[in-house]
């Protein structure tokens, strides 16, 4: 780590904020470590009234020498193991996150759960299609794609907890498949989080969907996904990433959004990604949201490991992963999805189980959840709603359940029995 303290005045695009030289009251920003990169931000910290800013010259440009010409936005490094560079498009700079739009679900779970499913059916059809012309080298057309994220994005804003619940429930669909839908689910979620536009919020969709194309072109047989990434050659699953950016390349009006998280999503913030080891510097919105709406998935679904993680777990172990994804992002990310996301099996204080079935968007740690099995009594007990950030202590979360003991049905199987109860 490289530490310099220079003035406002002194600060530069590209520079990495390690902390402030003042009172937070004299400036607007909720954390101290961040790069700077959208013009927005900039402005804010030279017009601040701090008294200066230490930066890390590791993490982002220096000051320039009084003989030097000001830096230049950091290029990104060439790919590992000798590949020929990927397309030099350049990284727009971060656009900044903004506030949430406030939205309310005008459907329940239960019952957006019948016309998620509907969307899955049919999008499974336009995925498996997509994945079998990639494999004969054809690139997918937007118009393939884009009424697959249409119905998916029209799902989450009926409610935006149905569609990514329907998703850790029993699924034949291949795996492949599911996580592509699944992924585009979340980074919908997420773009709604970070107050983007509906056609930016599209986009965000559309690569989900896309990211990993580049898998049918490899000699990987997508089942194999099921078992875990670790069952994989390594170098073989790494090149999916430039392989299927290539092949969208290739087709016409794919966003160049699309383009970039398609060859970054295995990307890190600390440089310890894939293909290229990217840093924060050279890593875009769309590419950081899709590293982690990407990762999630992998670990719920149980292809990062081969056992699948209740949501609740894989959430807590993405928050622990300190310097691979943007906090920020990852902090929005929680708030989109809840402390204990829907399908999530948790133990209350009350000595009983029960799987989150709604979220509460003000308090994402107080989920509503129903209860359906008594540990005191070894069996299930009568179902009850409890919204725990409006039940005034009746009960509370005293952390993630454990089923393997308990003799109840498979975890994917359970979920969608008790998430669709009421569905009409």
């Amino acid at each position: 780590m490289a530490l310099k303290q220079i003035s406002t005045s002194q600060v530069e695009m590209g520079m990495f904020v390690h902390s402030f030289q003042g009172s937070w009251l004299n400036h607007p920003f909720w954390k101290a470590r961040f790069l700077i990169e959208d013009e927005d931000r900039l402005l804010a910290v030279r017009g601040s009234a701090l008294d200066g800013v230490v930066i890390d010259t590791d993490r982002g440009i220096d000051v320039p020498r009084q003989d030097e010409a000001p830096p230049r936005a950091p290029v990104l490094r060439p790919a590992l193991k000798a590949r020929p560079p990927m397309p030099a498009a350049q990284s727009p700079a971060a656009a900044p996150i903004r506030a949430p739009i406030p939205r309310t679900a005008t459907v329940g779970v239960a019952r957006e759960f019948g016309n998620a499913r509907r969307v899955a059916g049919q999008a499974r059809k336009v995925i498996s299609k997509v994945f079998i012309e990639a494999r004969l080298g054809k690139a997918p057309r937007v118009a393939e794609v884009t009424p697959v994220v249409e119905d998916i994005y029209a799902s989450i804003e009926r409610n935006p907890y149905a569609f990514s619940g329907l998703m850790r429930c029993k699924s034949e669909m291949e795996a492949i498949y599911q996580h592509m839908l699944s992924v585009s689910a979340l980074m919908v979620s997420l773009a709604r989080q970070l107050g983007m536009s509906p056609q930016e919020t599209r986009t965000a969709g559309m690569a989900g969907l896309l990211l990993d194309v580049g898998v049918s072109r490899l000699e990987i047989d997508p089942m194999a996904l099921a078992g875990g990434l670790k069952d994989i050659d390594e170098d073989l699953w790494q090149r999916h990433a430039y392989v299927g950016r290539d092949l969208l390349a290739a087709a016409e009006g794919v966003p160049e959004e699309v383009l970039q998280a398609v060859a970054r999503h295995h990307e890190q913030m600390d440089g310890t990604g894939f293909p290229q080891g990217l840093d924060g510097r050279d890593i875009d919105l769309v590419s950081r949201m899709a590293a982690i709406c990407d990762r999630y998935d992998l670990l719920v679904s149980g292809a990062a490991t081969g056992d699948a993680m209740d949501p609740a777990e894989a959430m807590r172990e993405m928050m622990g992963c300190a310097g691979a994804f943007d906090s920020e992002i990852l902090a929005r990310f929680q708030e989109a999805l809840g402390v204990y996301p829907v399908g999530s099996f948790v133990r209350l204080r009350s000595d009983r189980i029960a799987v989150v079935v709604d979220q509460n968007p003000s308090e994402p740690a107080l989920p509503t959840v129903r209860t359906f099995f008594s540990l005191a009594t070894g069996k299930h007990a009568k179902a009850k709603v409890i919204e725990l950030a409006n039940c005034f202590g009746e009960d509370a979360i005293a952390g993630i359940a454990d089923l393997t003991a308990l003799g109840l049905p498979p975890a994917e199987e359970l979920r969608e029995q008790l998430l669709t109860v009421g569905a009409k």
